[in-house]
């Protein structure tokens, strides 16, 4: 009798599962996948692996999404439904409407809160209003010294390298900490000397648990991932790089406070980090306490960190592979500077329009962040007229919209930075290597002014060729929440 009931209420279950999903199930049906989903584990099965299979799953899921005439597809991690978007017509729409980030994406709040990148509306909208001022015109000038600071000492550091196989990404990832170290918190991190420092190492071992949780729903319990050996260790990097930034946050306090007798106009004209920044606008009802500046600082950290180190060393392989490319950008950069050394200032930068142009081809085919998420929370219809369903999920595939044909031809999967040049885009999402819409990165020309500096300093200075001569090899990708060169 007992076995009857249950077998009962387990039918009852199913068909009340089934009932309440039916919505989900017809947009499942609609999106056509062609990927092989198991039962329970959904797609999740295509992540089982090393980076570089996470990586490869992503790419495989984003070519099924092309493959269909709307750009969409459908993903179930577990019994998690989500939307695979390589179009850039949806992409506009959805991240236009659709502001909240998916519960995915918020396992890596973890690890640094509630930063700009990974907090609800509630709290980003009011924040975001607080951050933007410091990306300014004003403040950019002041970190364009660092950039220069920074830029001579990695040129310096590369001649220890010349005429031997070198990893760049080595010197790009010690250069953008170094800056990023400097401009947020004022600290000399001295990357370049030491890349083991326990702060940068920290950082990658949390990226990369946090990305490997995202894509494993036998991990998205609580219950489960906090009994784990990995949960204590991820507290354990999260306490050791707050109270790190926390410790610098008390002395920048104590140092701001000793000037208060200054003249206030003549001390914000030496303001230069962003945690001075920040700590000048908190207090009152809009601003920050130092919870939050902590979180703020380590969202500008992270993904300034890597979205510079990764598009600079990606941007370094593909002139190893395209000499020709690498010999415009010098005489271009000939041009502007002449044979001088010295360091670039706003003006130069400006004209340097052909290595604007390798970035951001760079940023298209080698998008740093390929992956971003968004919560359906109610019920939205797109342009094509297809309806995404309330409470499921958004996978924005950058890049797979990147190397849609649809909107960047049939070349969409070569190198050509001239496509910058000669026209433009076929759609303004089709190119958003900093996200788009509302929750753009705010650093994005702090990213962009970075790279630009770092690359016209080295590349006056050196070329950069391939380790083995002759036709490279495809790149083999990672995933660790941003995407890496795996060699």
């Amino acid at each position: 009798m007992f076995v009857a009931c249950f077998i009962v209420l387990c039918l009852v279950f199913l068909v009340y599962q089934l009932w309440r999903k039916k919505d989900i199930y017809k947009l499942d049906k609609q999106l056509n996948s062609g990927i092989f989903s198991l039962p329970i584990l959904g797609h999740s099965y295509l992540f089982i692996g090393n980076k570089e299979s996470n990586m490869k799953a992503w790419q495989t899921l984003g070519r099924d999404a092309i493959r269909n005439e709307n750009g969409l597809s459908s993903v179930w991690l577990g019994t998690n439904f989500n939307t695979m978007v390589a179009d850039p017509i949806a992409a506009e729409f959805i991240l236009k409407t659709c502001l909240e980030k998916d519960e995915v994406m918020n396992m890596a709040k973890l690890f640094v809160g509630n930063g700009l990148i990974f907090a609800p509306v509630s709290i980003w909208k009011p924040r975001r209003k607080v951050l933007l001022p410091t990306f300014g015109p004003k403040n950019m000038r002041h970190f364009l010294t660092m950039f220069n600071k920074h830029s001579g000492i990695l040129a310096a550091q590369l001649n220890n390298a010349v005429g031997n196989p070198t990893s760049v990404w080595k010197y790009f990832t010690a250069y953008t900490m170094d800056v990023i170290a400097d401009a947020t918190l004022g600290y000399e991190m001295h990357a370049l000397r030491d890349t083991s420092h326990p702060f940068i190492t920290a950082i990658d071992e949390g990226l990369a648990s946090a990305a490997k949780r995202m894509v494993s729903p036998w991990l998205y319990p609580d219950i489960v991932y906090n009994s784990l050996p990995v949960f204590q260790r991820l507290l354990k990097l999260k306490d050791y790089l707050w109270d790190f930034v926390g410790q610098l946050i008390k002395t920048k306090r104590k140092e701001i406070e000793a000037n208060e007798n200054k003249e206030e106009i003549e001390y914000k004209q030496h303001l230069k980090t962003f945690l001075e920044l920040l700590i000048k606008s908190s207090g009152g009802e809009n601003g920050y306490t130092d919870t939050e500046i902590i979180e703020e600082l380590m969202v500008i950290i992270i993904a300034g960190n890597d979205t510079s180190a990764v598009g600079s060393s990606f941007i370094s392989l593909m002139l190893s592979r395209h000499l020709d490319v690498q010999e415009k950008i010098y005489q271009e950069l000939q041009e502007v500077f002449g044979d001088s050394n010295r360091a670039p200032t706003t003006e130069d930068l400006v004209h340097l329009k052909y290595l604007d142009a390798v970035i951001r081809e760079t940023l298209r085919l080698y998008p740093p962040v390929p992956i971003i998420t968004r919560k359906v929370d109610r019920t939205i219809i797109l342009p094509s007229g297809l309806k995404l369903v309330a409470g499921t999920g958004v996978f924005m595939n950058i890049w797979a919209v990147h190397r849609n044909p649809r909107y960047w031809g049939e070349d969409a999967e070569q190198f050509r930075p001239e496509r910058f040049l000669e026209a433009k885009l076929t759609h303004p999402a089709a190119f958003m290597p900093f996200s788009y819409g509302p929750r753009n990165c705010v650093g994005y020309q702090f990213a962009m002014t970075s790279m630009k500096t770092v690359l016209s300093t080295v590349l006056r200075q050196y070329q950069v060729f391939p380790v083995t001569p002759g036709d490279a090899p495809p790149l083999r990708l990672t995933f660790d929440l941003m995407m890496k060169d795996a060699d």
